[in-house]
């Protein structure tokens, strides 16, 4: 029963879609809360008052708050705890990182005369880091049922949710020559993880290792970031409306790796006894996106805002590496019933494979923001943000089965949200006390898969006149429930994320 070495040492390039999956789209539909830090202090609640390089994220007409031109950085700490839990085995795990989070400028033009209602224009070009995907954690446990070769065998046995099925995928067929779906059979089957069934009439593909308490482990380590780039203008009317419009450039560069283990100790002397599935992901593209907004000064205390922002249209690539090792019976010399890794040879030493995958399309969905501010004179300010964003309008936007299906999926299990941000700023003479609070409702409807995020923060800042130094904490908490595998083995951990933040801003008047 000796099977062929799949594939080693090749670069492939090929038209047929990679899996998407549902954390894939919500993985660019979100967005943390980052920025300057007197913005990430007071909770990101800005859409009424402008006058921050950040605050123009949320409100575009917030730049034509400013009085001079301004320039400033911000360089973060990211910090996050990951606690799992699986079948009652707990685990935590740290990850730290340092970035460049914010960067840009303003510039005012003021109108003096008198022939114009149009008092103030603003032009603004801002950097920020919008997602930082540094993350780690791990998982284990001892699952009593459910086996990663239920992965395997729901690719390689028929069903609705493929395009084809792999039939004849194991009598020699090419690997690239396969979509996703049979590539997973046909990586199960080489490594003897599942065989063909014998019995008429049945399934099939059948599972190849003995039964029942799999010591299953999950590492996944995350890198990269996304990134947008916002050209900004505004215009203030009478100093009592403002406008402004934002053209936003996206760029993204996202690596996954994940490990999964699983052994077991039964006593059958045939089979498989422990493997390692190894998915390295790679994607990266670009986007495009729109803000318009406008503020209205009521009196000189209160301020209100709308706000629009359009879904972002990405484009994105995806090039994937899979390594499936196994022990066990020794399938190609029986006599010997030592074990022996499956599916690899003495010829075949580097089994790395790198899918490239065709370009897809992504859309994210839009959001809409209204503000309300009061303003104490010189002394401070309350601030408070509402935002509604449809995460069931999230669309993949290639015209193939799979998009559909996923759309389909997405359609019915995401849901419209929620959030809530409240920023407060008191001043005492060069100095500014900043604090804020943050809500927001799970992008899924059973609010089980991704719980409600929970936010809090805090800051300070000095003015030395020409110059500020703001300083800021951020912490997030969120508990999500993902399975390892979309399908087959959708056991997953419960973990609980906290994530702390820690930004310095330096701001220039020029």
């Amino acid at each position: 029963m000796k099977k062929s070495i799949f594939l080693a040492g090749l670069i492939l390039s090929f038209s047929a879609m990679n899996s998407q999956e549902i954390p894939d789209a919500l993985r660019y539909a979100q967005v943390n809360l980052q920025g300057t830090s007197r913005f990430s202090a007071m909770s990101g609640a800005f859409g009424a008052l402008g006058g921050d390089l950040s605050a123009m994220n949320i409100n575009p007409a917030g730049s034509a708050v400013f009085l001079n031109n301004q320039a400033g950085g911000t360089i973060s700490n990211f910090s996050n705890t990951n606690n799992s839990s699986y079948f009652g085995t707990d685990k935590k795990t740290k990850e730290n990182s340092f970035a460049l989070n914010q960067a840009g400028g303003i510039f005012v033009f003021e109108d003096y005369s008198e022939k114009s209602d149009w008092k103030k224009f603003a032009i603004g070009l801002n950097y920020e880091n919008t997602n930082n995907f540094d993350n780690t954690f791990s998982s284990s446990g001892v699952n009593p049922n459910n086996s990663v070769a239920n992965y395997f065998l729901s690719y390689a046995n028929p069903n609705a949710n493929q395009d084809v099925a792999p039939y004849d995928l194991v009598q020699g067929g090419f690997y690239d020559d396969l979509n996703f779906a049979d590539q997973q059979a046909f990586l199960g089957y080489q490594a003897y993880v599942i065989n063909p069934n014998e019995v008429p009439n049945t399934s099939f593909y059948v599972a190849n290792n003995p039964g029942g308490n799999y010591k299953q482990e999950n590492s996944f380590i995350s890198t990269g970031y996304n990134g947008k780039l916002t050209f900004n203008g505004a215009a203030s009317y009478k100093d009592k409306i403002l406008v402004g419009l934002n053209f936003n450039s996206h760029f993204s560069d996202y690596r996954r790796a994940t490990r999964f283990t699983e052994s077991n100790t039964n006593s059958e002397t045939t089979g498989i006894r422990s493997l390692t599935f190894s998915n390295d992901l790679y994607t990266y593209g670009s986007g495009l996106s729109l803000n318009l907004g406008i503020i209205g000064k009521i009196n000189k205390e209160i301020r209100a805002g709308l706000a629009w922002e359009s879904p972002t249209w990405y484009t994105l690539n995806d090039e994937l590496k899979q390594d499936l090792r196994s022990t066990g019976f020794n399938y190609i010399d029986p006599n010997n019933n030592s074990q022996t890794i499956a599916g690899l040879s003495d010829a075949n030493p580097d089994s790395d494979v790198i899918i490239k995958y065709a370009p897809y399309k992504l859309q994210t969905p839009s959001k809409v923001t209204g503000s309300f501010a009061y303003i104490f004179g010189k002394k401070g300010l309350i601030s408070i943000d509402y935002a509604l964003k449809d995460y069931s309008n999230t669309k993949f936007k290639d015209n193939d089965a799979s998009s559909v299906r996923i759309n389909q999926t997405m359609n019915t299990i995401l849901d419209k949200t929620e959030e809530v941000r409240i920023g407060a700023e008191y001043r005492y003479k060069q100095f500014s006390f900043r604090a804020g609070h943050r809500r927001e409702q799970s992008p899924y409807k059973n609010n089980w898969t991704v719980g409600n995020l929970r936010g809090y923060s805090g800051g300070v800042g000095y003015n030395f006149g020409d110059t500020r130094l703001d300083v800021s904490y951020n912490r997030t908490e969120q508990t999500n429930n993902q399975s390892f595998f979309q399908q087959g083995l959708t056991d997953g951990a419960k973990i609980k994320s906290i994530n702390n933040n820690i930004s310095l801003t330096l701001l220039f008047e020029l």
